[in-house]
């Protein structure tokens, strides 16, 4: 009989309380005896006490806590600071505090745990982190993007022996970016259970060396752990089932697994007819490994993985499953508006439907590791991935972060190369290489299959920086044509736009306003670096060879305020603001990005005072010609350029701008911007009406101020009150101002040019969610949401 329990992995997010500030936590010199908030047992008296023992009056000290769970980012919560200090320069932590906070939560393990193991994840953690669990000092972990673990088999308490206590002080003071990091436990953390003869963790590595339309060669190798006290024979069985769970293939080794050790086993497997992985069909396949010790199971661990053939070539780019494919990506940090960068899992895949909806075919999790959910989401809708190294440094712990990622991450089709640093100082010198060399070795070590590459901004021909990395990155290449200059020079080097434009532009700004701190979205204020995503675009299409292109950024961020600082608290690069919201140069993107007929007209009709003055129109399009009507009076045709936008100089008068896209002589798409009236009402757009009533699931709310006909009023700044009823809260607002000093963590937002965002999230009941949005002087709006419980 098998028995009750084999692996069991527990979401372990909830029922924490935080502690906002700093406490000493005296160093325990007896095994478990640190005493006070790291335990919730009493000692009891004797003259050892006197020994070597004392708590140092951690019980007496008076702490606030506060009920929460987790993700969880306390920065996001502060206010802002007009002090340069805050941050690794000026402005970029976005003028918030760092700090230190505890988070401490109690918990029990049943008697039946008895004899398995136990061990605690936690998938991010701001700056360093130190965890006790018992009174025992489990470690420290420097580094707020790596996964990491803990044992926790011995300290635990099992039934009777009583209630375990976890305390994890987050040390968030210094800074590990020069862009907001937000402070806390802002991944997800995890309590796994496993029989001591397991598969270790991230413990499987599947490739697939050849690909056809005949058959696929799937390779496994499986590492498993024996940690009971004796040998033991036992049996590796895989299967692997397609995307409708029908078996495809099976196999099984027997093998002999000794006491406290680890062995890896390889399996070869064969696929017919396989289906590719692709942006386009993202189809996943599922391996399941069971671990078998005298006909007892003792372990069942699935992986998820594609199968897919990856090329990067000198001359041509990037083929994909044998394919030329041009990487249509963006650069992206992990904050959004209400949250920091503390985001519940649908709010990480609202960011990414955003971006494939654009167009978009790859992702740079820019500059370090991404939480694992995001990969899970990208191989399931189909985003390519450079996966990035926090930075160059091949000490004990950045190799040990390398490597965690590369074990975390090695089973993901939407990965495609490892980034190993971005823009260091010691690029293009001898001691950089050796450093840059260690690194790419210890990648190829586990991962032979995707290349490495290096995000650079000079020394690209210097100190063989560039020769032991397999991809040369090019951030803003642009400048002096450096990159096409390099491939006529190393025609065999094979190189891609790591990051590019730096388009910095406030979303419905038409003129610079450095007193506000905005950028006009006709670009006329980008940084010397910075280009236009016409021009990045334009030479990735007329020179192959340059693979691809992110382009800086996919959404604005806190922090990193360019070209301008206080007022302003986040970056202008975004195609998107913090929100989400379009600007208009994502629909330049969009248009170059699909072939669904597109026209886009900027920038809004209503300029009131300039009556009889020139206002400058452009239009992104990508259709064969485009058309523009004023009142219904044509003000010309004009052939498109792609890769450009079209432009008219038009005399304003109030009224309706129409824009039609013509193809073959037919028009095939319209758009009609008008000269909006007052503000009159407001309009509620969830993402979708339901959820899952979880505690964590998160619906966006795109929150506009129309006029009496319906109209975006482009300029309005109402103040919006949001009033929840029922099974979800207000998890957080926001606007994409990006001088905005409101909180997040309210149910009040100004709206910036007509728009605003609240974030729902549900509770752990399932029912009706009622959302209010009130405005003096405004017809309110309501939307009903339904959270539903799952089992």
């Amino acid at each position: 009989m098998n028995p009750v329990y084999t692996r069991k992995k527990t979401l372990f997010d909830d029922h924490w309380n935080f502690h906002h500030g700093d406490i000493r936590i005296p160093h325990s010199v007896k095994g478990g005896m640190t005493g006070g908030i790291t335990d919730c047992a009493s000692v009891d008296d004797g003259e050892w006490l006197d020994i070597a023992y004392d708590d140092k009056g951690m019980d007496t000290q008076p702490l606030h806590w506060t009920p929460l769970a987790l993700p969880h980012d306390w920065c996001v919560e502060q206010q802002y600071v007009q002090d340069d200090s805050l941050g690794a320069r000026g402005g970029s932590h976005g003028y918030l505090p760092g700090g230190v906070g505890l988070y401490r939560k109690t918990f029990d393990i049943p008697a039946a745990g008895i004899g398995k193991k136990w061990m605690i994840r936690f998938d991010g953690v701001s700056g360093t982190s130190t965890v006790w669990v018992n009174g025992h000092l489990l470690g420290e972990h420097r580094g707020g993007y790596s996964s990491f673990s803990y044992d926790l088999t011995d300290m635990l308490r099992y039934g009777t022996e009583g209630r375990n206590v976890i305390l994890v002080k987050v040390d968030a003071t210094e800074f590990e970016g020069w862009w907001y990091e937000g402070c806390g436990i802002y991944r997800h953390v995890w309590l796994q259970q496993n029989e001591r003869l397991h598969i270790a963790e991230h413990g499987t590595y599947i490739t697939t060396p050849e690909v056809d339309q005949e058959q696929a060669v799937v390779n496994i190798r499986t590492r498993i752990c024996n940690e009971e006290t004796q040998g033991r024979d036992c049996t590796l069985t895989t299967e692997i089932y397609d995307a409708g769970s029908s078996l495809v293939h099976s196999g099984e080794v027997q093998a002999y697994a000794d006491w406290y050790s680890e062995l890896e086993l390889a399996q070869t497997f064969t696929v017919p007819h396989p289906i590719l992985w692709s942006p386009d069909e993202p189809y996943l396949y599922k391996a399941i490994s069971v671990v078998k010790s005298a006909g007892v199971e003792t372990d069942r661990y699935e992986t998820i993985f594609g199968i897919r053939t990856i090329h990067f070539d000198a001359s041509e780019g990037f083929f994909l499953n044998g394919e030329p494919l041009l990487i249509k990506g963006t650069c992206n940090h992990q904050d959004f508006a209400g949250v920091g960068v503390a985001l519940p899992d649908s709010l990480i895949e609202y960011k990414l439907k955003l971006l494939k909806e654009m167009g978009s075919n790859a992702y740079r999790s820019a500059h370090h590791p991404p939480t694992p959910e995001l990969l899970d989401i990208c191989d399931r809708i189909g985003l390519l991935v450079m996966d990035e190294n926090r930075k160059l440094d091949s000490t004990p712990n950045g190799l040990s972060q390398l490597e965690r990622l590369i074990y975390r991450d090695r089973n993901h089709p939407c990965v495609i190369i490892w980034n190993l640093e971005n823009e260091e100082i010691l690029e293009g010198t001898v001691r950089g290489t050796r450093i840059l060399q260690t690194l790419a070795a210890t990648t190829r070590r586990l991962d032979p299959t995707r290349p490495t590459s290096a995000a650079m901004n000079h020394g690209w021909n210097e100190g063989g920086y560039t020769d032991v990395v397999d991809i040369t990155g090019y951030n803003y290449g642009q400048r002096e044509h450096l990159d096409i200059r390099d491939h006529e020079q190393h025609p065999n080097r094979r190189m891609i736009g790591s990051e590019s434009a730096s388009f910095t532009v406030t979303r419905g700004i038409y003129e610079d306003d450095p007193v506000r701190g905005y950028c006009s979205e006709y670009g006329t204020n980008i940084p010397s670096w910075g280009c236009s995503p016409e021009r990045a675009w334009s030479d990735v299409v007329q020179n192959r060879f340059l693979t691809g292109v992110f382009i800086w950024t996919g959404f604005d961020y806190r922090g990193e305020p360019t070209p301008y600082l206080w007022p302003c608290i986040n970056s202008h690069f975004g195609v998107m603001d913090t929100c989400g919201f379009p600007k208009d140069i994502y629909y330049y993107m969009q248009a170059v990005w699909t072939d669904e007929p597109l026209v886009h007209v900027f920038p809004h009709w209503n300029w009131e005072g300039k009556e009889g003055k020139v206002i400058d129109v452009r239009i992104f399009s990508n259709t064969e010609t485009v058309e523009l009507f004023l009142n219904g009076r044509s003000l010309g045709e004009q052939q498109v350029n792609r890769i450009e936008h079209q432009s008219w100089k038009v005399v304003y008068e109030p009224g309706e701008l129409k824009a039609i896209g013509n193809q073959d002589g037919q028009p095939v798409v319209e758009q009609v911007v008008v000269t909006a009236g007052q503000p009159y009402q407001i309009q509620l757009v969830p993402d979708r009406q339901s959820l899952a009533a979880d505690g964590s699931d998160t619906i966006p709310i795109r929150v506009a101020v129309l006029d009496k006909q319906g109209n975006l009023v482009p300029t309005a700044d109402n103040e919006i009150r949001f009033e929840v009823e029922g099974a979800g809260h207000i998890l957080g607002v926001g606007n994409g101002n990006p001088s905005s000093h409101e909180p997040d963590k309210a149910t009040i937002r100004r709206t910036f040019n007509g728009r605003c965002l609240a974030l729902i999230q549900s509770l752990h009941v399932g029912g009706p969610i009622r959302l209010k949005a009130v405005s003096t002087g405004l017809v309110a709006a309501e939307v009903e949401l339904q959270a539903h419980v799952t089992q």
